[in-house]
């Protein structure tokens, strides 16, 4: 139904398109008949003039002394080839003869048909007339030129409300004697202003009296400017609708820009189907329009009919179909019926029930493609129970490495607190012991007979020993040279990530990996490195109280001259008054640090020709970026991938 819906909205409309091009298509073609109509009418008036200056006109003419024999020729002349003017000039222009009246000696030379005929050629054209000439060649014409201009819909504002002007076709021709000689220049025309033998000749050739529903289906209109002077379109009352106008639309496309139009257009009280093509003058001026259009109702009327009917046959074929649909749903719908009972109980964990097959179509193949899975998902199962054992068996053995990895990362954890501990006392106790070794050896020299000699001697022997012992811690706490070698430094952050995500420091804690697969080995102290990676792993645990993220990332500068390791914390961030002390040796934030773990890092890091920095905002965390200059361009193995992978 919704297809038959949208195949309804979408024939309607392309059914409009085809009726409407097919209409315009016609109305093109009639607008051309109408031309065809209009030109010859203007070619019997060439015609006239043209056989009326022959050698017996010239010669009566050029006697010059028949006046009024030469009158009633024009007059005879007019009368039976239907035309409103007919007049006669002499070899300058200057009127000497009209066959309406004796208005006689005006000058028409300035006029462009009149000008063209003096030079010899016989002249036809469409012309606007001004009201002082028509009153010239005759107060009737005047009279029939002027006209009441109406206010019509969707024409374009007009201030005045009287036509004068009138428009004639035109047509002049030179009077020649026999050696070429121009005598004079006779010229007709025929008034159009409510002249409808010419719109009228074209409704009865190209409609031939169509109606529809008592109104005439096609018109003609000969336009002066945008004002109808010459039409059979009716207005309310049923009259010819002289003086009403254009739309505007029609007007600027047709008066205003030269082109033609063929659309629909608003045509007085009625949308009819139209083609408008402009009137030029001899100047090539515009000066009018020539019409011819059509009722568009009765091809609505065509388009709604076969609409409908299309309508009735859709609905009839919607029923059949439902009863169709109804049929074969039922016969479909029962089998898989079973088949939802079926999916149900293997849900419910019977992997045991088989779907019944009772015929040998498509739902037969589907029911036994169906009992085929159930005996696919029997054996995965079965396979999925195995694999769970295997795993329990991995995941125990995991876990005991993880406990041996954890047991070996304590005992780092404790070396690593000696260290720390050395360290601290090698250096608190270094500077007093050698001020004491210094003043007993002093007193030792000037003291060399005293009774006290063998106390000095005593501290001095002591205090050797202290610093032998300083020295000891010192030898223990400081760094020996690297062992360098080529090390994977995705791989030696992922054994690093394990030693301390599952310390108690780190239960809070989401260590994120952004590790760069086209990172080339590095030649460093594995060690070293590894104890670097730890110590600045547990500072960004310490600094984070809440649970956090450490994102730990690496990537290969622009250049490849050097690796970068960026270790991001979501901690409380370090103050700007600290930055700078960071390492330093013994300057720590914490309270129960000793200060010497970010300043041996610094160390290691210096040892191997690298930088590391720290960029940090307080409240949302810090960043602590090593660079490790490239030695080797081994390519590292695939084993670790570009990724983002997370360790909670």
């Amino acid at each position: 139904m919704v297809g038959g819906i949208v195949i309804l909205f979408f024939g309607t409309r392309l059914e409009h398109r085809k009726i409407m091009d097919l209409a315009q298509r016609k109305v093109e073609h009639d607008l051309a008949s109408a031309w065809m109509v209009y030109n010859d009418k203007l070619k019997d008036i060439e015609d006239v003039v043209s056989m009326a200056t022959n050698e017996d006109f010239s010669r009566l003419f050029s006697t010059a002394i028949q006046p009024e024999k030469l009158q009633s020729l024009l007059k005879e002349i007019q009368t039976e080839y239907g035309l409103d003017i007919l007049t006669l000039t002499d070899e300058k222009g200057t009127v000497v003869l009209r066959a309406n009246n004796d208005n006689k000696n005006d000058d028409r030379s300035r006029d462009p048909v009149i000008s063209r005929a003096l030079q010899g050629q016989t002249v036809k054209a469409t012309q606007i007339i001004q009201r002082e000439e028509l009153l010239l060649e005759g107060e009737h014409l005047a009279d029939r030129a002027s006209m009441t201009i109406l206010p019509t819909p969707k024409a374009s504002p007009r201030p005045d409300r009287i036509e004068n002007k009138g428009m004639l076709l035109k047509a002049a021709s030179p009077i020649k004697e026999k050696n070429g000689r121009i005598r004079g220049i006779l010229y007709g025309g025929i008034l159009l202003n409510r002249h409808h033998l010419i719109v009228d000749r074209v409704k009865d050739i190209v409609f031939k009296g169509e109606k529809y529903k008592d109104r005439e289906v096609g018109t003609a209109t000969i336009f002066q400017d945008d004002i109808r002077i010459s039409t059979n379109v009716l207005n309310n009352r049923g009259e010819r609708a002289l003086g009403t106008r254009l739309s505007q639309e029609v007007y600027q496309s047709v008066f205003l820009e030269g082109q033609s139009w063929i659309d629909r257009a608003f045509v007085v009280n009625d949308w009819y189907i139209t083609a408008y093509a402009p009137i030029r003058d001899i100047e090539d001026h515009i000066i009018g329009m020539l019409y011819v259009g059509m009722l568009e109702k009765p091809y609505l009327e065509v388009r709604d009919n076969i609409m409908a009917a299309f309508t009735v046959m859709a609905g009839i074929f919607a029923v059949v179909l439902l009863f169709i649909l109804g049929v074969i749903t039922t016969s479909i719908i029962k089998p898989l019926g079973n088949m939802v009972i079926a999916t149900e109980r293997i849900a419910a964990g019977d992997l045991s029930h088989k779907v019944h097959i009772s015929s040998g179509d498509e739902l037969g193949h589907l029911a036994s493609s169906f009992n085929r899975m159930i005996d696919n998902l029997r054996t995965a199962n079965n396979k999925l129970v195995q694999w769970g054992k295997i795993l329990e068996k991995r995941v125990q053995d995991r876990t005991k490495e993880l406990r041996d990895t954890q047991a070996s990362l304590i005992q780092s954890e404790k070396m690593a607190s000696l260290g720390k501990l050395a360290a601290g006392i090698a250096h608190e106790i270094n500077n007093p012991l050698t001020s004491i070794l210094i003043h007993a050896h002093l007193l030792l020299e000037q003291e060399k007979d005293a009774p006290s000699i063998e106390s000095l001697e005593m501290i001095r022997d002591e205090t050797t020993r202290c610093s032998s012992i300083v020295k000891g811690l010192l030898d223990f706490s400081r760094q020996n040279p690297p062992h360098m070698m080529p090390v994977n430094i995705n791989q030696l952050l992922e054994v690093t990530i394990v030693m301390v995500q599952n310390q108690v420091s780190f239960h809070n804690i989401r260590i994120k990996t952004e590790l760069s697969g086209n990172l080339p080995s590095l030649t460093v102290d594995k060690d070293k490195i590894k104890q670097v990676f730890l110590n600045l792993m547990i500072n960004a645990a310490e600094a984070t109280p809440q649970a956090g993220v450490l994102t730990i990332r690496t990537e290969l500068t622009a250049d490849g001259r050097f690796v970068l390791i960026k270790f991001i914390d979501t901690g409380s961030g370090i103050p700007e008054e600290f930055r700078g002390k960071l390492f330093d040796p013994f300057f720590t934030t914490k309270s129960g640090g000793t200060g010497l773990g970010l300043a041996v890092s610094y160390g290691i890091i210096k040892q191997h020709n690298g930088t590391i920095e720290v960029e940090s905002t307080v409240g949302k965390g810090s960043s602590f970026i090593i660079r490790l200059p490239v030695i080797e361009s081994t390519p590292q193995s695939k084993e670790s991938q570009p990724g983002d992978t997370s360790h909670e």
